[in-house]
């Protein structure tokens, strides 16, 4: 791309595309594309990078540009399996082409039996796919059936995710849209609560926030969080885990409340 020329819209063509910091494969990840997504492409290097902007969070990096393609059909349906599987036919008994996060995006030209085809010819089932428009009502229960999941920073699939990727997962699966980072997250989420010490006035979907990590709450006693004591996703006693937190030297900064 010539200097100064308009960035190029591009989708990613794989099931996830990692967005890292630097134009390297040893760069750390600082987030991941899905399938589907809308990527707005500055560069593309000699070596096959492709500097970028996720059109969904604003998150910029580098993506492979082997991992996206030009813009095809417009996305209709979204995963809302925690994965699902494609196959070159209407049988699960054939070997699956590839497998596809929650939240990818699809174009699905017609249905077939249980099987929605994409247009690409992918065969999906269709009970793991849903509209675009359609949103789930309870991000808490999206976010609980992440639970042992692997941790892993900057992922936000159930081959891995962190604290914030967890969150903003959930969030989107309801159709709310998140920042990427735990910090702005802590921004931009709901309201503060006057206290955040005051663990009495706890309500599930409230978000605790500490310098770098970030817990959804379930109820009065429990949160969920993707964290690197257990390196997954898991359920803890509020108290233990502030108990836990605390004892490596850092306090709760913020409860926020949508």
């Amino acid at each position: 791309m010539a200097e100064g020329e308009p960035p190029r819209i591009y989708e990613v063509a794989e099931p996830q595309a990692p967005l890292r910091r630097a134009p390297s494969p040893d760069a750390g990840l600082d987030t991941e594309a899905l399938k589907g997504e809308r990527v707005a492409v500055f560069e593309i290097t000699d070596e096959g990078w492709a500097r970028a902007r996720l059109e969904s969070d604003g998150y910029e990096g580098f993506l492979p540009a082997s991992a996206l393609a030009p813009l095809g059909a417009a996305p209709t349906h979204k995963v809302i399996a925690l994965r699902t599987l494609v196959f070159p036919g209407p049988s699960s008994r054939l070997p699956p082409i590839e497998a596809l996060p929650l939240g990818a995006w699809l174009a699905i030209a017609r249905s077939e039996g249980s099987f929605a085809v994409t247009a690409g010819g992918g065969y999906v089932p269709a009970r793991h796919l849903a509209p675009i428009g359609m949103n789930e009502t309870d991000f808490v229960a999206v976010a609980e059936r992440f639970v042992g999941t692997p941790y892993l920073w900057g992922g936000k699939t159930s081959f891995g995710l962190d604290c914030s990727g967890l969150v903003q997962v959930a969030l989107n699966a309801c159709g709310i849209a998140s920042p990427r980072d735990s910090a702005v997250q802590e921004q931009a989420l709901g309201q503060p609560l006057p206290s955040a010490t005051d663990l009495s006035s706890l309500r599930r979907g409230d978000f605790m926030f500490w310098k770098g990590h970030v817990a959804i709450v379930r109820d009065q006693t429990t949160l969920i969080h993707a964290n690197a004591f257990h390196m997954a996703v898991a359920i803890d006693p509020t108290g233990e885990a502030l108990a836990r937190i605390g004892a490596a030297g850092s306090e709760v900064t913020s409860i926020r409340r949508l």
